[in-house]
């Protein structure tokens, strides 16, 4: 198996900076906004050296988020608010159900962003698979973890990837569907992608699947694919259009 492109440097080496272990913050429910005001001050004081590298493990109240990539035909047709975030890609949906990880992680040089998110998905994908989702892995030229098309479902994605990297740091991160609704995706065009599905551990695996169930296996795999331990592999099964391809930034 290989990476989907060659890394900048090898792929058994860490990706971060620092050799220090991550500090683990466990922060619950908390208010979108809130989460990331602290992501902001946490991704400053990394650039400064003050603290050591950051996973925030926490979920979100029910919440559209908009990256820099969303289109006003991906707004919402609900009627509900949504906050502008500094990441990448386009709309999404956050809420409980929905395990949520933010690394604020000081990256080695040469940045590599690719190979940062890459290493993201491979984390997910371990975790995933070992929950025992058949299959789970990448569509070439979108992020996220997806699962191939079954019993009459499209290809869906189960995991989600948004980023942004400033001064060198990385905020922003992952999202994982454990057991949360899907209803709120059907009022936007989730991700900016209109042709295929979403889906949750709980629909796929026929159970129910807590965020708790997620959070250590989630730690341990971001931790093994940041450092090396675990290395980017070739999981596609697809490819698709990248739905931010040449897109403007939102105004």
């Amino acid at each position: 198996m290989t990476a989907p492109r060659d890394p900048f440097f090898p792929a058994d080496l860490s990706i971060r900076a620092s050799a220090e272990p991550i500090k683990i913050q466990r922060l619950g429910l908390i208010d979108y906004q809130e989460a990331w005001d602290y992501q902001a001050e946490l991704a400053t004081r990394r650039a400064n050296d003050e603290i050591p590298d950051q996973l925030l493990i926490l979920e979100h109240p029910s919440v559209y988020t908009a990256g820099k990539r969303t289109q006003p035909e991906d707004l919402p047709t609900n009627g509900l608010p949504v906050i502008n975030a500094d990441r990448g890609g386009r709309i999404t949906w956050h809420g409980p159900g929905q395990l949520v990880i933010y690394p604020i992680i000081k990256l080695a040089d040469p940045i590599d962003v690719v190979d940062y998110v890459r290493r993201l998905e491979e984390a997910l994908i371990q975790v995933v698979g070992d929950m025992g989702v058949a299959g789970a892995g990448r569509i070439d030229g979108r992020s996220g973890v997806w699962v191939p098309a079954h019993d009459g479902w499209v290809d869906s994605k189960v995991a989600a990837i948004g980023i942004r990297i400033t001064r060198g740091v990385a905020m922003h991160g992952v999202a994982i569907n454990c057991n949360n609704t899907l209803d709120f995706y059907e009022h936007i065009i989730p991700c900016g992608i209109a042709d295929a599905g979403l889906s949750t551990l709980s629909r796929e695996l026929k159970r129910d699947v807590s965020v708790e169930e997620l959070v250590e296996p989630s730690i341990r795999a971001l931790d093994d694919a940041l450092a090396g331990r675990l290395v980017v592999s070739d999981h596609s099964f697809g490819s698709a259009p990248d739905p931010t391809k040449n897109l403007p930034k939102r105004g």
